[in-house]
């Protein structure tokens, strides 16, 4: 048996170079797997990011590409291994092979108002074939395992994600120099994700105005959307500058109607900055150190937001309890968990590594 067809591929075609969410995904936990995998694993990459996949992985490249043609090229490869992961769900339809697929979350499904309808429609027929013909399911956390369970009729092995490698607290003066580059005002409420309808930017921007601290969106714009007013977009930060940012902020703030597992409050609070925000499901490992908005109104929203920037006492005791927490999740624990999952299905794991996230 070759090294393989007795190792893994992997499907990380959604790996961008400047990607959040699933390329933050893909790239941290591709970070860790070769540590608790005994056997060669293969990445079927866009060839702008392969570049980002650690030295221990055999990159197969594809030109990058968007939505339908990004599919195609999964559904399409002939590329194998013991397993096939599907980094983000989709998977080869002629996998000769032990399949896993990672379930983001079903946004789609339950928010579809968020998505241009033909975009829905494809990623549902995308979603529901791969869960059909995964023999593992992962969930990223217990909220969407539980959606999987109730829509698919399918248990999924949960396996939580964690902050960046990258998040830190910013030294005082990558502070200041963030806060010159981007003139930032002394004062304000920090967004850090993509926009696009289900984050309701709308909601925080209203409630920032009503209590008078202006709003900053840090983040690309998604489909159908705006920046909204008065919100000021930067746009997208590299990563080098987000611990900065985030020390720049007041409060970091989430008004999401949907999330599947919610990064960027952990990101926050692993750099030192307080949250407010709508439920999570990231919420639920981090206990009381966000603050959890009550409603989705603006009134609810502009209450939660005032009574964090205006007790200083609180804002640092919401910090200190996410510095003391956050440092819990690592991307070290959730590559174990999926290796072990590997293991089950005939690839040998490598046990110093394993021994190294217990």
């Amino acid at each position: 048996m070759s090294p393989a067809s007795s190792g893994v591929l992997v499907c990380a075609l959604g790996l961008r170079p400047d990607g959040a969410g699933v390329s933050t995904y893909i790239r941290e936990l591709l970070a860790e797997v070769p540590k608790f995998v005994n056997g060669r694993i293969t990445a079927l990459v866009a060839a702008d990011a392969a570049s980002q996949l650690p030295a221990e992985l055999t990159a197969v490249t594809r030109p990058a590409a968007k939505g339908v043609r990004r599919a195609a090229q999964t559904l399409l490869s002939s590329v194998g291994g013991r397993v096939v992961h599907g980094l983000d769900v989709d998977l080869p339809l002629r996998a000769k092979a032990a399949t896993v697929s990672t379930v983001h979350d079903l946004s789609v499904f339950d928010v579809p108002w968020a998505f241009p309808r033909h975009r829905a429609i494809a990623e549902r027929l995308m979603v529901e074939s791969a869960l059909r013909r995964a023999d593992v399911v992962i969930a990223v956390s217990e909220f969407t395992a539980e959606r999987v369970r109730a829509r698919f009729r399918r248990d999924a092995v949960v396996v939580p994600e964690a902050p960046p490698r990258s998040a830190r607290v910013a030294t005082e003066a990558e502070v200041d120099e963030v806060r010159s580059r981007y003139c930032l005002p002394p004062r304000f409420v920090l967004h850090v994700g993509t926009v696009e309808p289900r984050k309701r930017l709308d909601l925080l921007a209203d409630a920032c105005s009503h209590i008078g601290v202006p709003l900053v969106v840090a983040g690309g714009l998604g489909w159908r959307s705006s920046p909204p007013r008065p919100a000021r977009l930067i746009g997208y930060i590299p990563q080098r500058d987000v611990p900065a940012l985030y020390g720049a902020a007041t409060v970091a703030a989430y008004a999401s109607a949907y999330e599947g597992f919610g990064l960027p409050p952990l990101e926050a609070l692993a750099c030192g900055c307080p949250v407010v925000s709508t439920w999570v499901p990231s919420a639920e490992l981090v206990p009381r150190a966000i603050q959890l908005v009550e409603g989705a109104s603006v009134e609810a929203f502009s209450h939660a937001l005032r009574q964090v920037l205006e007790d200083a006492a609180l804002r640092g005791e919401l910090a200190q309890r996410g510095l003391d927490l956050v440092p819990r999740l690592t991307w070290a624990s959730a590559a174990a968990r999926v290796a072990a999952v590997y293991e089950d299905l005939g690839v040998p794991a490598a046990r110093t590594g394993l021994s190294q996230a217990d």
